[in-house]
């Protein structure tokens, strides 16, 4: 996989995270991904002593590979509180961290290349408008004026779009790490390179969590292992219908602006970075690996991927060593190497057949640039649920276990907000949103699945 300079982490990089393990602490957190870091952080807010186990490197994988939006714009209607104090959030976090995160609020625009796509667009306005944000439709005139098309009549043409202006960008391979730097400063322990093997349970309690550099006793266990959580539940009885699907991402070299902020249409996304150039992808392109998994909860999954199949691609099996592969044990004692050892960082190969595709697209709709040059491509896996929002709750089963996973392609942006409800939740607290929608319990109830917006 091509890296990007200041992109996905791999085993290459040093280990900045080596904290000594301690006896017992409050809660032990697995995952070093944006989720499990701003959980961290937020639980140490609550003054409760946290430990954090990442198998390779903080943020190394989907934290890591996302787009980098901070967005509002377009979200199940359920996510959009979490969201929008996130947002919040994520401006108090940077200034913090002294711009560490990258963090900047450019407006996400969701463009749209015909009538019937724009009418598709201003139908989600009802939404925004009874959670007053400050969204808008622009004119094919207003657009003009934001995006900068070189006043080429021969560029790719919008008929209008949606705005929320204060949405976001921030930079995910510089932003994880900066909160957990933060984390760290404000006492609470990380540890890179530290798989978790299992829970210790007593009568049904959590009692501790065995790690491969040893045994930490504690009360509670948050479970935020993004594509390997479903994996690591399993191997104690508790099953949950999350699948991993395939995004490939670009990064083009540096190029004059056409637009400081993010956006989309049917088939570009593109987001401007710190360092001059874009980060572009085909938004309507996933590809999942078929597996135990997928099998198991094929019916569950069924209403959403009967909607998005023709942005989907399904492959007969999984690369060795992936979470959901056919090959890949299910069970193991705690004194042996796991899968998660066996596999530090995910690094699915990134789809490179349609890199030609994606510099068309970016030059039919930017002529006055030409086809961007690509400096790296890198693809992430995605971890979702059927209903395309996560589980974020105590998982029954257990007492002391909370799950914070299947987010959906949607973590990055809300992580900030995740976290802290997490947090409030390890403390007894209220989380101050209505967290209904993302119950354990909602697979298994007998609730009518309500499909969120895609992937």
């Amino acid at each position: 996989m091509s890296s990007h300079p200041r992109g996905p982490v791999n085993l290459d990089t040093p280990v900045r995270f080596a904290d000594t393990l301690p006896e017992a602490v409050d809660v032990v957190i697995v995952g070093g991904g944006v989720i499990g870091v701003a959980s961290a952080l937020y639980m140490r807010a609550e003054g409760l002593s946290v430990v954090l186990v990442e198998k390779g490197r903080i943020g190394c994988e989907q934290s890591s590979r996302n787009w980098g939006w901070v967005r509002q714009h377009g979200r199940d209607e359920d996510e959009l509180p979490v969201m929008t104090e996130a947002n919040r959030l994520w401006g108090e976090l940077d200034a913090r961290v002294k711009g560490a995160t990258g963090f900047r609020r450019c407006g996400i625009v969701y463009l749209a290349s015909s009538e019937k796509a724009l009418a598709e667009r201003e139908a989600w306005l009802e939404v925004a408008k009874r959670h007053q944000l400050k969204t808008r439709v622009l004119s094919s005139r207003e657009v003009a004026e934001r995006i900068d098309q070189g006043g080429l009549e021969t560029a790719h043409r919008w008929q209008g779009a949606t705005i929320t202006e204060d949405d976001g960008r921030a930079e995910p391979w510089q932003a994880v790490p900066a909160l957990a730097r933060l984390a760290q400063e404000e006492g609470v322990v990380l540890r890179e390179n530290c798989a978790a093997r299992a829970l210790v349970t007593t009568n049904g309690r959590i009692e501790a969590v065995v790690t491969e550099a040893g045994t930490v006793r504690c009360e509670q266990v948050l479970v935020a292992a993004g594509a390997w959580s479903s994996l690591f539940l399993e191997r104690h009885g508790i099953a949950i219908p999350q699948l991993s699907v395939r995004s490939t991402v670009s990064a083009t070299a540096a190029m004059p602006a056409v637009f400081e902020g993010c956006a989309a249409d049917e088939s570009l996304a593109f987001r401007r970075r710190e360092d001059g150039g874009y980060t572009v992808s085909m938004p309507d392109l996933h590809d999942l690996y078929i597996g135990p998994s997928a099998f198991r909860h094929f019916f569950k999954w069924l209403p959403v991927a009967s909607k998005h199949w023709r942005a989907t691609r399904f492959h007969p099996k999984a690369p060795k060593g992936f979470p959901d592969g056919w090959g890949t044990a299910r069970n193991w004692a705690e004194d042996e190497e796991t899968p998660f050892e066996r596999c530090r960082v995910l690094e699915p190969v990134p789809e490179t057949r349609k890199r030609e595709k994606l510099r068309e697209a970016f030059a039919a709709r930017f002529p006055q640039l030409g086809k961007p040059r690509l400096i790296a491509t890198w693809a992430g896996m995605i971890d979702a649920m059927p209903d395309i929002v996560p589980i974020c709750d105590r998982v029954p089963a257990i007492d002391g276990l909370m799950l914070a996973t299947g987010m959906s392609g949607h973590g990055f942006g809300i992580g900030p907000g995740y976290g802290k409800a997490m947090a409030k939740i390890a403390a007894g607290k209220d989380t101050g949103h209505d967290m209904s929608r993302f119950r354990f319990s909602r697979f298994s109830d007998g609730s009518k699945m309500r499909p969120g917006p895609a992937i």
